[in-house]
């Protein structure tokens, strides 16, 4: 369902007449709410995800709502060659991007030790990797065409202190963060800037199933602890931040990372530390339902 009117968005009609933006994993969550502001904005967008299907429902709901023109495009980033195959069709379809959001991601609540060599590829290869892949990509093809571009990458304020029970996402959400900083100096004089947002909690299904997976306890009041607003994050928030890093009117904004979590970080740091009281029960508990959300995952996907 489409979830943003134009009360929501604090931009003047029309705003990104012109943007052409692909945000990955874009079919759910915050990745389809900054594609739904975008589109309403008058960009074209292009979402991809490794779920055809879903990104073929989302384009057609939101283009249903709002109008305009949004396409999906199924694509596994882990995987560079099938990057390239999807950006050669984007260019090939209207030239250009002018904003790329590193928005896909995997997570899931584990002891560390218990990680497994798989489990960790499971998020690095996506948020890492697939990232940086997407980036680098799409950086060529720019430099090349001495194109001027945005790139917002999705981070958490775990880069700051750390994610217990998250690690591997904790890591690589670092890692794009440092990548943005470094490439904000070294192709901003070339006309591509780069800037991130950390995200407190903003509920979504993808966040329930495998941050919360045995809904014992209240997992959006662990990830902030004493947040100052007492709240978790409105889906409009977000988007419109997106937006205004996005637009070109926003072009002296580069190498920054800008937290939207309501103060709580600052407040209490955030994250899982609240799961070390977790019992060995518990914690099979959170396996065995994680992984059940992940082979219903895999089964949409072959459908």
């Amino acid at each position: 369902m489409a979830q943003l009117t134009m009360d929501d968005l604090m931009f003047r009609p029309g705003l990104m007449q012109g943007q052409r933006i692909l945000i990955t994993g874009g079919g759910t969550g915050l990745g389809k709410a900054m594609a739904e502001a975008c589109l309403m904005l008058g960009a074209e967008v292009y979402i991809c995800g490794r779920r055809g299907g879903v990104l073929d429902d989302t384009a057609k709901e939101l283009m249903d709502a709002h109008g305009g023109r949004m396409v999906g495009i199924p694509c596994d980033i882990r995987v560079p060659e099938a990057i390239d195959e999807m950006l050669d069709r984007i260019w090939a379809d209207g030239g250009a991007l002018t904003g790329l959001v590193n928005n896909a991601a995997g997570n899931f609540i584990s002891r560390t030790e218990d990680l497994s060599p798989r489990g960790f590829d499971a998020i690095a290869n996506i948020v890492f990797r697939g990232s940086f892949f997407v980036t680098l990509g799409c950086g060529k093809r720019w430099l090349a065409e001495g194109k001027k571009a945005s790139v917002v990458s999705i981070l958490t304020t775990w880069i700051w202190n750390g994610g217990p029970f998250t690690v591997p996402s904790a890591m690589s959400k670092a890692g794009i963060n440092i990548m943005g900083q470094s490439l904000a100096v070294e192709w901003g004089g070339r006309g591509i800037r780069f800037n991130s947002i950390a995200p407190g909690p903003f509920p979504t299904e993808g966040m329930s199933a495998r941050l919360n997976p045995t809904a014992t306890q209240d997992m959006s009041e662990t990830a902030r602890p004493g947040n100052p607003m007492g709240r978790v994050g409105e889906m409009r928030e977000l988007a419109n931040l997106a937006v205004y890093l996005l637009h070109p009117l926003s072009e002296y904004v580069n190498g920054q990372t800008i937290a939207i979590d309501g103060g709580a970080w600052n407040a209490g740091g955030g994250g899982f530390a609240a799961l070390r009281s977790w019992t060995d029960e518990q914690w099979k508990a959170a396996r065995d339902s994680i992984r059940a959300t992940n082979e219903k995952d895999r089964a949409q996907r072959t459908v």
